[in-house]
């Protein structure tokens, strides 16, 4: 840590060679002020604005050194005026900690970090629009992501108009105050408050914040493998993937015990590779405008799923697991809701009346986690009787962000900060039910939204909603950057729904797109399908005897992989490292991979380019430089530092084996053991 004053009061922090922090009276890098924000949510949307009553530039800054070695900086508009913020700067084991306070009713800040204009810059948590964040403006705000997310689409215009719910590029439901630069450093602020990153400026970036964070906090390697590890290191590496999830695909299907017994029997007989059944109707279902929704109140649907307990065992015994679904809200029409308002479990109106939120034609009352009885009392009463006891394996942990602001909760803080913390405290109800049944690395539940912390207690994320098609902004191809970016901040395991879930306006999923959803899913760390919100008018994988056949195919590469693939859960736990990774990851010397977002490399030995785009029977795709390539399907082998293109027919995505590994006759092999015809269950 190297605190520099320079003429005419310039105050610059270096570290490694990186400048952190540059200071002039004429350029100041530090902003304070007031706003009074307007939030309003509808359905998770969330319509957010800011009136700026004072912005103020820090312009003098008095440094002094301390006796621990620490040193401080008091900011003041000027030489003769009191501080109005001061920095207390400290050497950590990786980097340096800018802790901050302040004095008075500031409630705004915007802080200015020293860029160069060939930076480039990812993270952010999970971003579905943009891996490289240059150029762009980043509000982190845990919402619904919205539907198009592409304000000059139709359909984006359609769910606004109708719903509020279009969404734009920046919208997700894992924002993190947390960026990682190519100059080889990470900047984590320790805030949960609103808060709004950009990247626009070539000379700076902007962090704008709401409330005074804690702290700042630079995290510096010499390489990126060292940076990710150390950015997982400080949020928690997570528990590891349960071995069960890689012996084949987990089928969403919810109607009903006869419905998924016949589907399953249908696809082992197609020789699809099966894992689980996740069936999130096990609770029962309401029929809404939107499609058919859950009945929230979580307890066994005896209708759908008569003798469920005898089913499950019977699904154990042929080695299939079952999944279901949770959310933390109670339907103010279910058992459950009564059995938390009696006990006082549930957050309520500032006048301590009831408080419910619409969630689309139903009301919920919310669980109010900040009161540890209730977050016991939904461990137990929920995770552990309805589920782990009844024979739940595994479950989508659905809906952390929508945790509404106006909301009085038990811990006192405003909900407005709250808000962003809700994703952390679900996972971490979900994972301490878990861990108390003594199940950790075997239940497995997945959610989408997140926030700071949330790595050390998810064992898997899923990418969301995304609707049912090829869409830049909405479509496949955003599960990959969303995998890319939440996982350099330390979230190794990523999924999604095989084919997509939102199906409005018309847009319904095609064969197609399935095929290709599920040729991406087999070089993930999970295989799961999802009917849709709208199961009806959308295709589903055993509707075709050709789809069918190529997803059991998918299966069956995703299977072979297993031994690859653990080898990566155990990296991952080890050293934090993510099974998708950017291709700049291992190749940091070739520039030309830092703003790919639509391929990755699968661990260290497979790159991965999914097709994204109807109609596409060839794939361009770049190769980094410095290894030679190996096509998994053809055998020919390509010069790295280039763009090749290949044929990509449906069953055989573009993938490619780094040459010289000692996987690569393994990773080959699986392509020859595929031209044997399929060994059918039970045949």
């Amino acid at each position: 840590m190297n605190w520099q004053t320079e003429a005419g009061g310039k105050l610059v922090l270096r570290v490694a060679g990186r400048t952190l922090f540059e200071h002039a009276p004429d350029a100041p890098a530090v902003f304070v002020g007031h706003g009074v924000e307007t939030i309003d949510m509808y359905r998770g949307n969330f319509d957010i604005s800011d009136y700026v009553e004072e912005r103020i530039a820090l312009r003098d800054a008095r440094l002094t050194l301390l006796n621990d070695g620490c040193v401080r900086i008091e900011l003041a508009r000027d030489e003769h005026a009191a501080a109005e913020l001061t920095i207390t700067a400290s050497q950590s084991t990786h980097g340096v900690q800018l802790a901050l306070s302040t004095r008075g009713e500031i409630n705004r800040l915007w802080w200015r970090v020293p860029a160069l204009e060939d930076e480039h810059v990812w993270g952010c948590g999970e971003q579905m629009s943009y891996f490289d964040l240059r150029g762009r403006h980043f509000p982190l705000w845990t919402s619904e992501p919205g539907v198009g997310r592409d304000k000059s689409t139709y359909l984006t215009w359609q769910a606004d108009t109708t719903s509020k719910s279009g969404g734009d590029y920046y919208h997700t439901n894992y924002p993190q105050p947390t960026f990682v630069s190519s100059l080889k450093y990470c900047l984590h602020a320790q805030t949960t408050a609103y808060a709004d990153f950009d990247f626009r400026h070539p000379r700076r970036h902007e962090l704008q914040f709401w409330a005074i964070p804690e702290r700042l906090e630079f995290l510096l390697a010499d390489d990126f493998v060292s940076l990710v590890e150390r950015i997982s290191q400080r949020f928690g590496r997570q528990p590891a993937l349960p071995a069960w999830v890689m012996d084949g695909a987990i089928l969403g299907l919810k109607n009903g015990r006869e419905h998924a017994q016949a589907i399953m029997e249908q696809g082992r007989a197609a020789g699809l590779k099966i894992s689980g059944l996740w069936c999130e109707d096990w609770v029962g279902i309401r029929q809404t405008s939107f499609g058919k929704r859950l009945f929230w109140d979580w307890r066994w649907s005896d209708s759908r799923y008569p003798d469920h307990a005898g089913w499950v065992k019977q699904l154990n015994a042929e080695g299939v697991r079952f999944l279901g679904y949770v959310n933390p809200y109670l339907c103010n029409d279910g058992v459950l809701y009564v059995e938390a308002k009696g006990a006082g479990y549930l957050a309520t109106r500032a006048d301590g009346s009831d408080y419910l939120v619409d969630f689309g034609e139903f009301d919920c009352g919310v669980v109010d986690f900040t009161n540890p009885a209730a977050a016991r009392w939904f461990e137990e009463r929920v995770i552990r009787d309805e589920m782990l006891n009844q024979g739940l394996d595994g479950w989508m942990a659905d809906f952390g962000e929508y945790l509404p602001t106006d909301v009085t909760l038990a811990n006192g803080v405003d909900a407005k900060l709250m808000h962003n913390a809700w994703p952390t405290l679900w996972a971490h109800v979900n994972a301490r039910a878990i861990e108390a049944a003594g199940r950790t690395g075997d239940a497995v539940f997945f959610m989408r939204a997140g926030y700071t912390g949330v790595q050390a207690h998810c064992p898997l994320l899923w990418a969301g909603d995304q609707s049912v098609d090829f869409s830049r902004h909405d479509g496949l191809q955003t599960v990959i950057c969303g995998a890319l970016s939440s996982g350099l901040l330390g979230n190794a395991y990523h999924h999604s729904d095989i084919g997509g879930y939102t199906s409005l306006f018309g847009n319904t999923r095609t064969p197609e797109l399935f095929q290709r959803w599920a040729e991406m899913a087999a070089f993930t760390p999970v295989m799961r399908t999802h009917e849709g919100n709208r199961p009806e008018q959308n295709f589903q994988f055993w509707q075709d005897e050709s789809v069918l056949a190529h997803f059991a195919r998918m299966t069956r590469v995703f299977v072979a992989l297993k031994p690859y693939v653990q080898d990566l859960v155990d990296e991952a736990a080890a050293r934090g490292l993510p099974l998708q990774r950017p291709l700049f990851l291992h190749y940091e010397h070739d520039r030309a991979t830092y703003a790919i977002q639509d391929q990755y490399l699968y661990g260290r030995d497979l790159l991965v380019a999914p097709v994204h785009a109807s109609g596409a029977m060839q794939w361009r795709v770049y190769l980094p430089q410095g290894d030679a390539w190996t096509h998994l399907w053809s055998g020919a082998r390509h010069e790295g530092g280039q763009h090749v293109e290949v044929a990509a027919p449906p069953g055989e995505p573009p993938v490619f084996v780094r040459h010289g590994t000692a996987r690569e006759a393994q990773l080959l092999a699986i392509a020859h053991d595929l031209a044997k015809p399929a060994k059918r269950e039970g045949v």
